[in-house]
């Protein structure tokens, strides 16, 4: 089993419309909803994967109700089955706060493919809540394969939660990877998790570097077991204790990128829990990121897209030198 962490959870909402026209007024053509949350995303992929996947953190109001409803709805049978649903649903092991929890916003322009976001702040926790959570993520970190923390910290939990919970998950000899920004990141990759996965600006704010592979291989002397950045469009750029690599994809995708992130964590979790060697859980990474923003929703993959650009993602090892590639390009097959 795997163990994602939202704590910030969302109702993910998709608009999408002809073409979006600031300061007017805008006919939307077709509506979705998701549960989401970065974590949420994450464990959805995993399930799609055939990964046993477990979600916990915070879920309140009318909007949270809607998302467990969402969330049962996905598993297999449910009204909301589709594609990129898996033959197991998502446990919901949520746990319950007084305040609503948040909705995102994503406006995409069919014209342009371009996505407008607009998120939400998330609820305020209280510390009774926060106590409440602790003790049933110890006893769900205790039965996990890995663990993943993804995403914002709401209002009201205190800026070291991630390293709290990376602590917790080491000391359950447990593996954890930390998918967060800003202050959260830097204090969580001093707790040591195994795995980071921050994007260009996350590690350019972390390490003061913009030169990605001398930024990777700094935030791994800050803590980290292993670095994977992700570089948009570029792909990814991993510094490992087996060495370093660049995965990009085959060619550019357009798209709703909501959730592509998202996808890369559970391609490198799952790559990380069937002990794949690194080059085939960047692969599998890339590939994934890229069957989402080809996905009509967020949280979702294209698994056609998907199996059609896997063989195709270039994995290239990079030199001992940050400035400077290696020669030897291996295209993963």
């Amino acid at each position: 089993m795997i163990l994602t962490v939202t704590l910030n959870t969302a109702l993910d909402i998709t608009y999408r419309t002809a073409a979006l026209t600031p300061h007017a007024t805008n006919r939307v053509a077709e509506v979705t909803e998701r549960p989401g949350g970065k974590g949420i995303n994450v464990a959805r992929v995993l399930a799609a994967l055939g990964h046993e996947s477990v979600v916990t953190g915070f879920v309140g109001g009318r909007t949270g109700d809607t998302l467990r409803e969402l969330l049962a709805a996905e598993g297999p049978g449910g009204k909301a089955a589709h594609a990129a649903v898996s033959d197991s649903p998502v446990t919901d092991a949520l746990v319950p706060i007084a305040g609503t929890t948040r909705r995102t916003i994503a406006v995409v322009d069919e014209t342009t493919g371009d996505t407008t976001q607009l998120n939400e702040p998330g609820p305020t926790v209280t510390p009774a809540e926060w106590a409440a959570f602790l003790t049933s993520y110890e006893g769900l970190a205790a039965r996990a394969d890995a663990v993943a923390l993804c995403g914002s910290l709401p209002p009201g939990v205190h800026v070291g939660a991630y390293a709290e919970l990376v602590r917790l998950a080491r000391a359950a000899g447990r593996p954890v990877l930390l998918d967060t920004s800003g202050e959260p990141l830097r204090r969580g990759i001093a707790a040591r998790p195994d795995l980071v996965k921050p994007n260009a600006d996350e590690l350019a704010q972390l390490t003061g570097s913009r030169e990605p592979l001398r930024a990777t291989r700094d935030a791994r002397r800050r803590g980290g077991r292993a670095v994977v950045a992700s570089l948009g469009a570029a792909g990814l750029l991993a510094a490992t204790p087996d060495g370093s690599w660049r995965a990009a994809p085959p060619m550019a995708v357009r798209g709703n990128p909501t959730g592509a992130g998202d996808s890369a964590v559970a391609g490198l979790l799952s790559g990380l829990v069937e002990r794949l060697p690194w080059p085939e859980r960047l692969a599998r990474a890339v590939a994934l990121s890229a069957a989402t923003v080809l996905a009509p929703a967020a949280g979702e993959f294209d698994r056609e897209a998907y199996a059609d650009l896997l063989p195709r993602v270039a994995v290239t090892e990079q030199s001992s030198q940050p400035e400077q590639e290696s020669h030897a390009t291996r295209q993963h097959r």
